[in-house]
């Protein structure tokens, strides 16, 4: 059984770009497999391997320059989720975009997934999913608004549209670890909204805590990596992805024409050339021979 570690950590970073090489060293040399993204704000990624791997990876991460306070969050794998490993370096851990969010300075309410129902369900709370389109389409929590955005980025501009509809209301927002919400929660504080929550650990810790009998979430949690999908219990899913669009599959989409493992699905086909599609093959290739990126 393998170790799989979703973790975010926002610090100062003066030079990311010297974290990197030790970094992909030690994950290649102890076989871990993921992503893990430096920037200037922090560290954020998955990571699978065995738990004496992982261990030692964290404890190299912790290490770092304003982490000791690491948090991370873990479930099991039988299988390697990751087909290679990749350190990036990136001017974002989580691409919002906005130069002046800063969650450094201020955050919403962390509200503990125990206490999550009671405070979605009062009638002066709404909440706003704040994950992408076709990660919503998979699951979501009962009632929860869907922006229907395409990628993170384009969250600021829908809020500015629709500030309007919550006057009055506080706000709970949740996706799928909670780095996406420190961000979103600082952007709202910083257009005065005064009341922002969200969800502590976010969706994968309150299906490993919430009974699935007391839950009010609906469907699956999309999940970066193999799995693509987890249920209560943080049990696997059901849904495969195409990662040329990177939109997940449903069993029966897999037995379409346009479906190519790596390469396309009926979504995307008319999205990419042929010369995407050759690119993404040889993709595939490298990823299915398992081919460590970190240094790249």
């Amino acid at each position: 059984m393998l170790t799989v570690a979703a973790l975010y950590h926002f610090t100062r970073f003066p030079d990311p770009a010297a974290l990197k090489p030790p970094l992909a060293r030690l994950c290649c040399t102890l076989g871990v497999r993921g992503t893990l993204l430096l920037a200037p704000e922090g560290i954020n990624g998955t990571i699978a391997g065995s738990r004496k791997a992982i261990d030692a990876v964290l404890a190299h991460i912790r290490a770092l320059p304003g982490c000791a306070e690491l948090d991370w969050k873990e479930s099991a794998a039988e299988t390697m989720p990751f087909g290679s490993m990749k350190v990036r370096l990136k001017r974002e851990i989580v691409t919002m975009g906005q130069p002046d969010v800063d969650p450094g300075t201020a955050v919403g309410r962390y509200v503990a997934p125990a206490d999550w129902n009671a405070l979605i369900a009062a009638p002066d709370v709404a909440v706003i999913d704040t994950r992408n389109d076709y990660e919503v389409e998979i699951g979501t929590f009962a009632g929860a608004i869907d922006p229907g955005t395409r990628s993170f980025r384009d969250f600021p501009a829908w809020w500015r549209d629709n500030a309007h509809r919550f006057a009055g209301k506080r706000i709970a927002m949740f996706c799928t670890g909670g780095i996406r919400c420190e961000k979103s929660t600082n952007f709202l504080l910083g257009e005065g909204v005064p009341e922002v929550f969200h969800l502590k650990g976010g969706i994968l810790k309150y299906l490993e805590e919430v009974p699935e009998t007391e839950s009010l979430w609906q469907g699956e949690c999309f999940v970066f990596d193999k799995r693509v999908s987890l249920g209560h219990g943080l049990r696997p899913g059901h849904y495969d992805l195409c990662h040329a669009c990177r939109r997940p599959l449903a069993p029966e989409d897999r037995d379409r024409p346009e479906y190519e493992i790596g390469v396309s699905c009926h979504r995307c086909h008319a999205e990419y050339s042929d010369a995407d599609r050759h690119r993404f093959r040889e993709r595939q290739r490298q990823a299915d021979r398992g081919e460590c990126f970190g240094e790249g």
